[in-house]
This record gives structure tokens, C-alpha cells and sequence, in this order.
């Protein structure tokens, strides 16, 4: 693994559709697959790592893709990002990677690739980690949430994004302490909105997910921020009166990024799960 950047470089997966998706793929053991969300200058290893080294270290084999449109992985402008799409390439790039079963990580727009996933493709899953998923309200409800107004905001100006204007984003719209807007998450995230497009984020769609719930047969571990700036609280119960086998952690003091702002209690929770169900 070389880095580039503040990032590194792991592998590229030539998936069947023609696209080409980047993960990192470290440890041996029992698969975790990690899937992040979206925004600007999104990547695998800016959202997960301070957690998937920790499943490393604990004997899992860790993969962690970066999304179509996001991090190394490709970014065409020439065609629409439905989640059918998003999950398209994540189970293409299991196949290139050998993955049979694995257990899904997966935060916000990630959340929702891990449930179309699970609901696609159940004989892949065998535990599903969840973080704020979307797919879990309609549109409306998320445009009158502050953090995603924030977004908005910020990238439907015109001005320029500066380090200032992409920090104070972060501290503001997806955290509750904002001390976790470091300047180096700041400068990873600026990094890929440098080879960024634009288009991904523009043609996303993800349809309300909350009727299928009941299919899931895999145990689920859900966590939610309780100072949540993005994503509405309706999804909180979505998940509490939908989902068969889940364990539902709410946490206080906490935004949008529970993995980070409460690193080692998610870890710890997270090996807990993998190990106990």
C-alpha cells in the first residue's frame, strides 16, 4: 500500500460493469466491509480510519471500498447514481475481492448501500452495522434538516471552498463537538474534492427503504447520534419497529459521525457485535 497524498492506496477492483473501484483490503479472518457516506471529498479511509485498524488488530480481514463517484474509485458523468447502482459496484467489487459472507458497515449514504445490499443479496450478509442509514425518510424531511441545509448552502453558493468553509461544515453540520474537525480530516477531504465531479452527489438517489426492514434476517447493530444535524430523527424508530434482530445504541453528545466523535466505544461495540451477535 502506497499513500497518495494524505491518503492511502490500496487495490482496484475491474468490476463486470466496467467501472473501476479502489478499496483497501487488510487483515485475514472473518471479512468486515466498511461503507461510507457521502458529501464533499469522501473517502474509506477519511471516514473509517480510526476503527477498521482496531478490527485488524483483532483478527478481521477489513475491505474498505471507496464508493463510484468517491475516493480512487471512478467517477463517471455520464449516467445517473440510483442506490441500485452504488450497490452494483460494491457487490461487484466482492466478487473481484473472493468475499462469500461478510458482516457490512455502513454510515449514512453507506448505510443505505448496506441495507439495499442485505436486502439484495442475503446469502452475502451475516451481520449488518449500521450508522444513521439513509433510505430511512423522504426527501423533504432530509432537506429540512440544518446540517444538510449547511451542505447546500456551502456548495450551492458559487464561492469557493475554502479550508475555513469546509471545516467550519464539519464542526457545525456533522459533529457535536467540534473538535474532531481536525485540519488533517479537512485536508484529506480537500484532496478528493479536487478529482471530484460533482455529478455523483447531484444524481443520487435513494428511495425510502423502511417497508422492506422487516426482510431482514441478520442480526443488526444500529447506532444514532442524539445531536444528529443530518438525518431525521423518524429514522430512529424506522429502524426500532422494522428491524427483527437489531441492538439500538443511541448516543448523546454525538452528531452525524458516531465512529468518530465516540471512536473507542464504537470499536468496542462493534468487535462485541461481530463476536456475539
Amino acid at each position: 500500500m502506497t499513500m497518495i497524498g494524505r491518503l492511502p492506496e490500496g487495490n482496484y477492483a475491474q468490476c463486470a460493469n466496467g467501472y473501476r473501484i479502489h478499496y483497501l483490503d487488510e487483515g485475514s479472518g472473518d471479512v468486515v466491509v466498511f461503507l461510507h457516506g457521502s458529501g464533499p471529498g469522501a473517502s474509506g479511509h477519511s471516514n473509517f480510519k480510526g476503527n477498521y485498524p482496531v478490527l485488524v488488530e483483532a483478527g478481521y480481514r477489513c475491505i474498505v471500498p471507496d464508493l463510484i463517484g468517491y475516493g480512487f474509485s471512478d467517477k463517471p458523468d455520464d449516467r445517473d447514481h440510483p442506490l441500485s447502482f452504488f450497490v452494483e459496484c460494491i457487490k461487484q467489487t466482492l466478487d473481484e475481492a473472493g468475499v462469500e459472507r461478510c458482516t457490512l458497515v455502513g454510515n449514512s449514504l453507506g448505510g443505505a448501500i448496506a441495507i439495499g445490499l442485505t436486502l439484495d443479496y442475503p446469502q452475502l450478509v451475516e451481520k449488518l452495522v449500521l450508522m444513521a442509514p439513509g433510505g430511512l425518510s423522504e426527501l423533504h424531511e432530509y432537506q429540512a434538516m440544518p446540517g444538510m441545509q449547511k451542505v447546500f448552502q456551502v456548495f450551492g453558493s458559487g464561492e469557493p471552498v475554502t479550508h475555513d468553509v469546509m471545516k467550519d461544515l464539519f464542526a457545525t453540520g456533522l459533529m457535536h463537538d467540534p473538535s474532531f474537525a481536525t485540519d488533517e480530516l479537512v485536508e484529506e477531504r480537500t484532496q478528493i474534492m479536487q478529482i471530484m465531479n460533482g455529478h455523483v452527489m447531484a444524481t443520487m438517489q435513494v428511495p425510502v427503504l423502511v417497508d422492506r426492514l422487516q426482510e431482514i434476517e441478520c442480526p443488526v447493530l444500529g447506532f444514532w447520534g442524539m445531536d444528529e444535524k443530518m438525518m431525521p430523527e423518524n429514522g430512529i424508530m424506522a429502524m426500532a419497529k422494522n428491524i427483527k434482530h437489531l441492538r439500538l445504541l443511541l448516543v448523546t453528545e454525538c452528531g452525524h459521525w458516531v465512529m468518530v466523535e465516540h471512536e473507542g466505544m464504537f470499536n468496542r461495540a462493534c468487535l462485541d457485535f461481530l463476536a456475539n451477535g
